[in-house]
């Protein structure tokens, strides 16, 4: 439903829509914020009105602006704000309990790729606050994740609008062909990626919850 008025705000507004959309976004708020760039990207691509590169940048600097509002709202609060208000914005105890895990796991990994994975897109950053993650690391992995993010989705987008403006001859009609596989793959890697944590996610809960009391204190004993 939301994805009916991005596009006009785009077609609008342009920059300004993208980073404004972009920016609540990863602060933490449910917008399409990646359906922004794209719109913008494919508008850049078929009309030509819009600096590919200036929506690349736009895009990227909504993102580490938006994600460290988010990291400093989960440091400056914590769990207890997380846990009263989380629901509100998609933040159940399930996305809650997984994203602890995977920062537990993975740390800077997350920071770097939770862009490209829908179930940590939003709360990646407030997860990483609430976890006092190291400020200085996280900016580095976010900023690199914010470019490489918005560059790969701004870059298909635009080719993806450019092929359809030429779509009129068989140069035209190859390149459409390319962009929309190329998307197509792009989609098709992330959601693999996306259900794998799932995956391992659940299946380190499901030990955990057959665990009998006591396990923990017995496997230190035994490695003594």
């Amino acid at each position: 439903m939301l994805h009916i008025w991005i596009q006009p705000l785009v077609a609008q507004y342009g920059l300004y829509a993208v980073f404004l959309i972009v920016m609540l976004e990863s602060a933490g708020l449910p917008l399409p914020g990646e359906t922004a760039l794209v719109l913008a990207a494919i508008f850049a691509g078929m009309t030509g009105q819009l600096d590919i590169v200036h929506v690349i940048a736009t895009a990227a600097a909504g993102a580490i602006v938006g994600d460290n509002i988010g990291f400093m709202v989960g440091r400056r609060f914590g769990l207890p704000l997380v846990k009263r208000y989380g629901a509100m914005v998609g933040l159940d105890d399930r996305r809650l309990a997984f994203g602890q895990h995977m920062f537990a796991r993975h740390g800077a990994k997350i920071v770097f790729f939770g862009r490209f994975i829908a179930i940590l897109r939003i709360f990646a950053a407030l997860l990483a606050g609430v976890n006092h993650y190291s400020w200085r690391a996280f900016l580095f992995y976010n900023a690199a994740g914010g470019i490489v993010w918005a560059s790969a989705f701004g870059v298909g987008g635009y080719v993806f609008g450019d092929a359809v403006h030429r779509v009129a001859g068989p140069i035209g009609m190859i390149g459409l062909g390319f962009a929309v596989v190329g998307l197509f793959a792009g989609w098709w890697v992330m959601r693999n990626q996306e259900e794998r944590y799932e995956r391992e996610f659940l299946t380190k809960s499901e030990v955990d919850a057959a665990r009998l009391p006591g396990d923990d204190q017995r496997d230190r004993d035994a490695r003594r």
